[in-house]
Order: C-alpha cells, then structure tokens, then sequence
C-alpha cells in the first residue's frame, strides 16, 4: 500500500502528457473593469458569453459567415484579434481562425470542464471568454481557434 501514492502520481504524469496544454502569452495590462461595470457595458448574451464563459448555440453566430476584410476584434475591449484573412469555415458551427492577428494578445487556459481537455481562449487585455483553440486545423499554422461570435466585434478594412 506504500507504493499506492507514487501510483498516483505516475497516472497524473502520464494524463499531463497527453493533453494539450496552453502556450504562454504576452502579459497585455489587464483592464480594471468591476463586474458591474462589465454588467452596464454588455448585453446579457455577451456578459454571459465574455464573462461568465458561456457559448452560443453552433451555426447562429452573426460572423460564421461573414467574408468581409477587415480585423475581428474582442467585444468588451475593442483589441484586434484576428485579421479577416485568417478566418476559414471550420464546419464546425463557429467562426474558426487559423491565427491571431499578432502574438500574445489571446491567452491561453487548460479548461477541463464538460469532463473534456481542451484549451480556452480569452482576450489578453479584458479577459473575456473567446472559445477554445484546438489543434487540428487545416492551414500550416495546424491550429482552429473556434470563436463566439457574440465575442467579436469587426473592423472593416478601410
């Protein structure tokens, strides 16, 4: 029985080792926003999307199909996030991303809600809850960030 923790600790090396785990991120100056102020600013569908990590049901978002050029930006914030041409249709039901628009302005968290691993994305600057990146993308960079689009908000390309 002596042997039992070191088990444990072995089977929870081995689970580590086989998840995606989260890259590091630039350390943008976080926004001072209280969550009443979060509240007052945002609609109810983006407070409990951006703050409270919800997620929009699969093919209603407004930006799934939008083929504009131009900057994808956070909704609380306004940051740039994505570049129009980085956006490719996933089929996944979310608009899907291939990279951001320049490092560290989305970070990354191991979320293992659901009973899932995967890795959540959020604004560098605000903190708000973007959706998930996952590592099977179509393009060089192999990667999918899977974005609400009640996340986003677009800057057209002047």
């Amino acid at each position: 029985m002596k042997s039992f923790p070191y088990f444990l600790f072995a089977l929870a090396l081995a689970f580590q080792a086989c998840s995606q785990t989260p890259k590091s991120t630039s350390s943008m100056d976080k926004l001072p926003v209280t969550e009443a102020e979060w509240k007052a600013r945002l609609s109810e569908d983006e407070y409990y999307i951006l703050r409270q990590k919800g997620t929009e049901r699969p093919y209603t978002g407004k930006f799934l199909m939008h083929n504009e050029e131009g900057y994808y930006t956070c909704r609380g914030c306004g940051t740039r996030l994505f570049k129009s041409d980085s956006k490719f249709d996933s089929h996944c039901g979310w608009p899907s991303f291939d990279k951001e628009v320049k490092a560290g302005v989305i970070k990354e968290t191991a979320d293992l809600t659901l009973g899932m691993r995967r890795i959540e994305i959020t604004c560098a600057k605000c903190g708000g809850h973007l959706g998930h990146v996952f590592d099977d993308g179509p393009t060089e960079t192999g990667l999918r960030y899977c974005v609400n689009s009640v996340s986003l908000g677009f800057e057209k390309q002047k």
